[in-house]
């Protein structure tokens, strides 16, 4: 359940199970999504609406004939809506069980996290292009804007071997660690580290800590100049045969 500043009136501290403590950021603003929605907080200002914080008011046990336990105290509701976050970015790649050179699924690759080349490669499944996949832009960018440029890059890398005669395209092992260590150095020189987010994959039991989307300075353009720059130089990075 999401903290919120100004969620409330002050009023509502006297009404019965209403407290200021559910409403503190635990964590510094924009290291989430913003709610940016017309009416968003006046919404918890209603009568019939009653703001409960799972971390200082008890999370959800489990669900009753006239609606949710949660904390030892039922509440009554007419309908639920269950929004249980969702295992982003790597998650639907895992879900494919593909299998790369000898055998490797990308569950035992990416066992602490992801490792790609550039969000678009993965050393050991050649010929695997992951548009918009962990380490990309993607999320923390306007995401149709960079589909179509991993989608374009692609294109003319495979018109480029079938003019060279080229089968197979692998991001080598040395360009994939420099890659993920560029992403997490930029990243862990902001806050976004500090929060519990699924940008952090927090949002799933069980999931190794990592970042997941590349927080590039120079944001979308600076990220298809390097993916320019690597075509430009033959590739860099790549193996190709």
């Amino acid at each position: 359940m999401r903290r919120l500043h100004q969620a409330q009136d002050p009023q509502d501290r006297e009404r019965p199970g209403h407290s200021r403590k559910a409403h503190t950021q635990g964590y510094a603003y924009g290291t989430k999504r913003q709610p940016l929605g017309t009416n968003y907080y006046e919404t918890f200002n209603k009568d019939n609406v009653l703001l409960v914080d799972a971390n200082t008011d008890g999370g959800i046990e489990k669900a009753t004939e006239k609606g949710i336990q949660a904390g030892g105290r039922e509440y009554e509701c007419d309908i639920i809506v269950f929004a249980t976050g969702f295992d982003a970015m790597t998650g639907p790649l895992k879900a494919l069980n593909l299998k790369g050179r000898d055998g490797r699924t990308l569950d035992w690759q990416w066992a602490d996290g992801p490792h790609t080349y550039l969000g678009i490669s993965i050393a050991g499944f050649p010929n695997l292009f992951t548009i918009t996949g962990p380490q990309s832009p993607s999320v923390l960018s306007n995401m149709p804007v960079s589909i179509e440029q991993h989608v374009e890059r692609i294109t003319d890398c495979i018109n480029n071997m079938r003019k060279n005669g080229k089968t197979t395209i692998e991001a080598t092992p040395e360009a994939q660690d420099q890659w993920v260590a560029h992403v997490n150095e930029i990243v862990n020189k902001t806050l976004m580290t500090g929060a519990n987010s699924w940008h952090m994959s927090a949002n799933i039991a069980g999931k190794p800590r990592a970042f997941l989307p590349y927080l590039g300075p120079e944001g979308v353009g600076g990220y298809r100049r390097k993916c320019d720059e690597i075509a430009a130089q033959g590739y860099e990075g790549f193996e190709l045969a």
